[in-house]
């Protein structure tokens, strides 16, 4: 063997697996493949001067790279088991978050020391949600902004890259088992461990789908999530991000009884764009150093899409949308409220013209030629419904960038260690569809290597 473990992806999921299992045996024979680049060489070439928009780079330094599609979030760690995903099905609730506190305490240890820890635990904003017919969802959320997470991932890969082998822009073409493991293939060799955890993360959704099916690995069908990111003035929700940072609020739809949720709250951050598999959507950065903040705040209203006979393909229509509005707009639209409501599109003289000043160069267009009725609908009763718990949500200045689009893989049948009915095979992080979220994912990190070493 040329290794006791190889690692298919350095996201949260492939970092923490790697971190637990070097710590507890340095004896360990361990490998990192990842298709981006190493952290220092992640750079998207969006300046907004020379390059404004999506150039298409052949490895897109937002979405892959040491860190994955996390390292430039807004390094949000929600502890909970109410969203990010259902690790907690397959190894339980208790396990669950005692795995993401203890991440917690490996980022406080790596640079994150300081930053704030926020709880919904006693607040009366739950109760003002629930007279507005909101549901404000349990969490406990650690913000170390954009900055700090880039710093912590930073220590992070100091300390592992004298354990463990990286190979950077290396992307991993097949995995073959072989009779005493397995046998991982890339453009510049071949490699066998005895063991294998595959975490590609939400830019592997493809390839994850492609090797499951020559392993002949059961998958099932996951949801895909579609909305817009609002953009607005901060002190509008300044009562809910100064004591919640990250609010997650859900809201049923009157005419459909759709869910409609917030995702990814950027107080005092910047709308960006990021690209997965050539597809330009759109999502939203802050920081934790305040020189560095903006006027204003972004979040996501998503709404989502189950699919089942004779239609399974969920991320194939989020595709779909997120093409169409390239289409139409060169990469993502942005407009007023105000114009969506009285049914026209936005021209650049009246963003320019616009309160609230966008932390976006994006195309001024008609959201409503992107996205369906049903989903458009659901997010305009979302944004009157908020306007209720923060006046002014509903203003004409308000911005809506589209589209947004949370793929989720295909869910991978794995059992309670997460192990396929390959042994010695593990699919972690949100590459499995199990998780969701930068806490979950590096949860099931530390959790299989510990079945690892044990």
């Amino acid at each position: 063997m040329d290794y006791d473990v190889i690692i298919i992806g350095a996201g949260p999921g492939g970092i923490f697996a790697a971190y637990e299992l070097t710590k507890n045996d340095p004896s360990l024979k361990v490998a990192v493949f990842e298709a981006g680049h190493a952290l220092e060489d992640r750079k998207c070439p969006i300046d907004g001067v020379k390059v404004k928009n999506c150039i298409h780079c052949k490895s897109c330094s937002i979405m892959s790279g040491f860190g994955g599609a996390g390292a430039f979030s807004d390094g949000k760690y929600n502890i909970t088991n109410d969203f990010g995903g259902t690790l907690h099905e397959h190894i339980g609730k208790d396990e669950a978050v005692k795995l993401m506190e203890y991440v917690d305490t490996i980022n406080l240890a790596n640079g994150g020391e300081g930053t704030k820890l926020y709880s919904t635990t006693n607040t009366e904003l739950k109760k003002m949600c629930l007279q507005n017919k909101l549901q404000l969802l349990d969490a406990s959320v650690r913000h170390l902004g954009t900055d700090i997470n880039y710093i912590v991932l930073k220590n992070l890969y100091e300390k592992l890259k004298e354990k463990a082998s990286f190979f950077f822009m290396t992307p991993v073409e097949s995995i073959e088992k072989t009779e005493g493991g397995f046998l991982i293939k890339t453009q510049t060799g071949k490699y066998e461990c005895e063991k294998c955890i595959v975490s590609a993360g939400r830019i592997g959704s493809k390839w994850m789908e492609e090797t499951c099916k020559s392993l002949d690995i059961p998958t099932k069908s996951n949801r895909v999530d579609i909305g817009v990111r609002v953009e607005l003035p901060a002190v509008l929700f300044a009562h809910l991000t100064d004591e919640l940072y990250e609010s997650k609020i859900v809201y049923r739809t009157e005419k459909f009884e759709d869910r409609v949720r917030t995702f990814c709250m950027n107080p005092y951050g910047s709308v960006v764009t990021e690209n997965t598999n050539g597809i330009v959507t759109v999502n939203g950065h802050s920081f934790d150093d305040p020189e560095k903040r903006t006027k204003n705040t972004n979040f996501a209203l998503l709404v989502a899409k189950h699919f089942s006979e004779p239609f399974k393909d969920s991320n194939g229509y989020g595709e779909s949308i997120a093409r169409l509005s390239n289409m139409l707009g060169g990469g993502v639209i942005v407009q007023r409220f105000g114009d969506i409501i009285r049914g026209r599109r936005s021209t650049a003289k009246r963003i320019s013209e616009n309160f609230v000043t966008p932390t976006l160069q994006a195309e001024p267009g008609d959201l409503s030629l992107v996205l369906p009725k049903r989903i458009m609908d659901g997010i305009l009763e979302m944004i009157y419904a908020l306007d209720k718990i923060a006046p002014g949500t509903a203003n004409d200045d308000t911005l809506l960038y589209g589209v947004e689009v949370k793929f989720y893989n295909m869910e991978v049948e794995v059992n309670e260690d997460l192990e396929t009915a390959y042994m010695g095979l593990y699919i972690i992080g949100d590459g499995s569809g199990v998780t969701h979220s930068l806490s979950h994912a590096s949860a099931s990190g530390v959790y299989v290597a510990r079945k690892i070493l044990a």
